[in-house]
């Protein structure tokens, strides 16, 4: 095998994969249609021949790769658009169980049996089926479960209670650094947040990472160069 060739293929099929993975979208692995996951196996190979193959295959497994990618971009779009397609390539969600009948020409579709079944609820906290209402097989495999109204959890609305929403936090230092869009992006500046440094005595040289919470508050998580010994587990 000829190391230096390899040595140049394999960073450039890394690349070329990446780049069209995230044209075509990333998702996690418990996300994945069988459309999507047929997609990654088949781009993946073609990555790996484009790094290992002869150097005359190279520019053909480059091309393979970009026509691929492109089609599966184009049939996403068009799956988009296409209540049909999207049914054909990425399937549909069934139903699995639902009050007190199960469906067993659903289980044969799903390819599981009963005892699957079973561990999947366990798994996901329902030891009994009379908890259960309605369960759901979705298009990436996964089980989706309706509870009974009576073993839901509660919520503020079921106590009447007012909550005040939260929003998500802006990062605003990271690894000692200010990141000055995101400073922005929460209607502040800097004279803000040397403002916010001095209320709460906190030096910018020891901080290793801060908030912006939604009501405009800065948190702060300090940076201490020093290792923790103790074993709190012992």
């Amino acid at each position: 095998m000829d190391f230096l060739r390899v040595f140049i293929t394999a960073p450039v099929s890394i690349i070329v994969l990446f780049l069209m993975s995230k044209l075509i979208g990333n998702k996690q692995m418990s996300n994945l249609s069988l459309f999507d996951y047929i997609n990654g196996i088949t781009i993946g190979s073609i990555a790996a021949e484009m790094a290992t193959g002869d150097f005359s295959d190279f520019w053909d497994c480059f091309i393979a790769i970009i026509v691929y990618s492109l089609t599966v971009i184009l049939l996403s779009f068009l799956s988009q658009k296409s209540i049909m397609l999207r049914r054909f390539f990425t399937g549909k969600a069934i139903v699995i169980y639902d009050r007190g009948k199960f469906y067993k020409k659903n289980f044969s579709v799903a390819k599981i049996d009963m005892n699957e079944f079973l561990t999947i609820l366990r798994n996901k906290g329902y030891f009994c089926l009379d908890d259960v209402e309605t369960v759901f097989l979705e298009q990436n495999g996964d089980m989706s479960i309706l509870p009974k109204e009576t073993k839901r959890p509660v919520t503020p609305d079921d106590l009447k209670i007012r909550v005040h929403q939260t929003r998500p936090e802006t990062v605003i230092i990271m690894d000692g650094k200010i990141l000055e869009d995101n400073l922005k992006n929460t209607g502040n500046n800097s004279d803000w947040l040397k403002k916010q440094l001095n209320l709460q005595h906190k030096h910018f040289d020891k901080i290793y990472f801060a908030v912006c919470d939604g009501d405009n508050n800065l948190k702060i998580y300090d940076n201490v160069n020093e290792k923790n010994k103790n074993d709190v587990f012992e």
